[in-house]
């Protein structure tokens, strides 16, 4: 196994492999696409499959936490099944749990979710930094002892994001450029030798947000996670104006238009392939 920290693992992989991360996402519309029950065990029989098919060709898996929980014990169960499998892979797994709170709660979380031997830790966590940067401190402390990951929303897509994410704190930074600001800093802190652990998201349909909010993403040192490739609208061009010069290193995230694509593994490859050739700009 290497000993590289979490940036440094994901950047190799993202040349081997190309940049893409594969979200296990079990909607109730795909589970009926694939001929599978709407329960946990339907789930599982989802999401292996997905590991199974992909697990050699991807740099990344990302489970979609809330889907399992909707089913309680069961599907918590088979969430832990899930990383577990990601693990037997090369591909790093990316938990989206997007936590975030104070004091013992997020140590909690950090625990449950980046401590070594935890059933629900992968190699990554999504975490919401909107009580501030400082109090995910246990996460990003937790991450950096046991070798892992962590993806901080900065700039999402969906309109309501908005508001506060660009809003302007003292007449001069946006809260997200100060939400990138932040993380950045931290990574200064890691030793890595191309990209640090600690990564944001921000999503492939943002447009100029980074311009329109004078963020030089390009002095980032991080990995950035890119949701909204596929079937949210976003391509090879949309990724490389969003994000110019910092491009490699952006991992993005595609979902149901890989997924519909299944069950037959040539045709779920087949997806992969055909979005990684195109994203390949390094």
């Amino acid at each position: 196994m290497s000993t590289a920290g979490f940036g440094d693992r994901l950047w190799d992989l993202m040349r081997q492999r190309g940049p893409l991360c594969v979200g296990i996402d079990p909607h109730p519309a795909l589970l009926d696409q694939w001929g599978l029950e709407r329960s946990a065990q339907g789930m599982r029989e989802f999401s292996m499959r997905v590991v199974d098919a992909l697990g050699d060709h991807v740099a990344a898996f990302k489970p979609q936490s809330a889907l399992f929980e909707q089913y309680g014990s069961a599907g918590v169960a088979v969430l832990e099944e899930v990383i577990a499998r990601c693990g037997d892979t090369d591909a790093v797994c990316i938990v989206d749990a997007k936590r975030g709170d104070i004091g013992s709660t997020m140590d909690a979380y950090a625990a449950a979710y980046l401590g070594e031997g935890s059933p629900l830790a992968g190699d990554a966590l999504t975490v919401s930094p909107y009580l501030g940067v400082g109090a995910l401190a246990p996460a990003y402390e937790q991450a950096q002892q046991s070798g892992h990951g962590v993806f901080t929303l900065a700039l999402t897509s969906n309109p309501d994001g908005h508001g506060i994410q660009h809003a302007t704190v003292d007449n001069a930074h946006s809260v997200a450029g100060l939400i990138i600001s932040e993380v950045n800093t931290l990574n200064t802190k890691c030793d890595f030798q191309h990209i640090g652990p600690f990564g944001l998201v921000i999503g492939a349909t943002i447009q100029s947000a980074l311009t329109d909010l004078h963020i030089n993403i390009e002095d980032f040192t991080g990995p950035i996670l890119s949701p909204g490739v596929g079937a949210q609208g976003a391509g090879s061009e949309q990724v490389r104006d969003v994000f110019g010069r910092a491009v490699d290193r952006v991992l993005a995230s595609s979902s149901r238009q890989i997924l519909r694509c299944g069950p037959e593994k040539d045709r779920l490859v087949g997806a992969v392939k055909e979005i990684c050739d195109s994203l390949r700009f390094q």
